[in-house]
């Protein structure tokens, strides 16, 4: 059985860090942290669970951190995580299988990452990132903001998740557009993906004007298809802040350019046209989203709940607008079932309870 190790960067993470290591040691033969500067007990925390700590200047540069990081490693291959990350106890089992079975064949394991979640622990968003890499293929990690590793050779897919779990009012407001601005200030230029997430952080920092011109440059430009798809519903968002709702609307059946219609997109749709309580036009896009699937491995952004929880309960609504009762209930009892104990679908039960007591008495 091959080596893991697990590599990390780290600044005043005191708050998260142990609860991210002491989920990972199972699985790691070797801990390196990358310290950029910390100022709390970061480092002390790191040493307490065995890591390897080194101290790295920071530099506006994620991939130079993590690229450190790897070559300090002396495992076979080599688990990354950020500090607010988990491996939580429902996929140990699958960890601990992929680790035995780590045997030199395969060169990158794209596994899935889960963020936000509801009262449930549901994801409310998941996707695939290259986790684990082979160290002698000497992958290096690329982008000073929202790094990637573009693997290649034999890249298995595995159901080992890594969960994000950001503590509330952790957030570095700008960081990343401060780190964007230096980079184009020294004249570096931009990839199709940093303009992309040069757009995100745009969004995020409350300028969609801003954020609506450069996710247009984006699209008209090269790119990959599933950063297109997600910038149509980006610039979407955009557009409904900025009180454009047919832009919004040429936004989303923009997307339908490169895949046919996926479950987020319809879900917008059908919000776009709840806005307008045109309840009919809404219910046939719900309907869509609740029949279409997203293929996660492509590496796309998915939202689960917008093949089930999400439709079902705005058909509820809508059907009850239309004042058909039992089509509404019964959507509200579809929700149920993607989400069991949801507070949403108990409160549905309720007034629909009522409404078909009240109907009996008037009969």
């Amino acid at each position: 059985m091959a080596t893991l190790g697990l590599c990390m960067i780290a600044k005043d993470e005191e708050q998260v860090l142990g609860r991210c290591l002491e989920s990972a040691r199972p699985f790691a033969d070797e801990i390196v942290v990358a310290d950029t500067g910390s100022h709390d007990r970061t480092k002390e925390i790191a040493a307490s669970y065995g890591a390897a700590v080194y101290d790295f200047p920071w530099q506006d540069d994620f991939a130079a951190a993590r690229n450190f990081s790897f070559a300090q490693a002396h495992t076979d291959y080599i688990l990354w995580l950020d500090c607010d990350d988990v491996i939580e106890p429902q996929f140990f089992a699958a960890f601990d299988a992929l680790k035995r079975g780590l045997d030199g064949s395969a060169d990158a394991y794209m596994l899935p990452y889960r963020a936000g979640a509801d009262e449930q622990g549901n994801a409310a968003l998941v996707f695939y990132r290259e986790r684990i890499v082979r160290r002698a293929c000497g992958f290096v990690w690329e982008g000073a903001v929202h790094e990637a590793i573009a693997v290649r050779g034999c890249v298995r897919w595995g159901e080992a998740a890594v969960t994000h779990k950001k503590p509330a009012g952790r957030t570095a407001p700008g960081r990343n557009l401060r780190i964007y601005a230096r980079q184009f200030a020294r004249g570096i230029r931009p990839t199709p993906r940093d303009v992309f997430y040069f757009a995100r952080e745009l969004s995020d920092c409350g300028l969609p004007s801003a954020a609506a011109d450069v996710f247009a440059f984006f699209l008209r430009g090269e790119g990959w298809v599933e950063n297109k798809i997600s910038a149509c519903r980006d610039l979407a968002a955009c557009r409904r802040r900025l009180g454009e709702p047919e832009r919004e609307l040429a936004a989303l059946f923009r997307s339908f350019d490169y895949a046919p219609p996926r479950p987020e997109i319809c879900c917008d749709v059908g919000s776009f046209f709840m806005r307008r309580q045109d309840w009919k036009q809404a219910i046939f896009w719900f309907k869509l989203a609740v029949n279409e699937k997203t293929e996660a491995r492509t590496g796309a952004f998915t939202c689960p709940d917008c093949s089930g929880y999400i439709p079902y309960l705005w058909m509820c609504v809508c059907y009850d607008r239309l004042g058909e009762y039992e089509r509404a209930a019964h959507c509200n009892e579809l929700a149920g079932r993607c989400r069991p104990g949801d507070e949403s679908v108990a409160f549905n039960r309720r007034y629909f309870a009522q409404i078909f007591q009240d109907k009996g008495q008037n009969q």
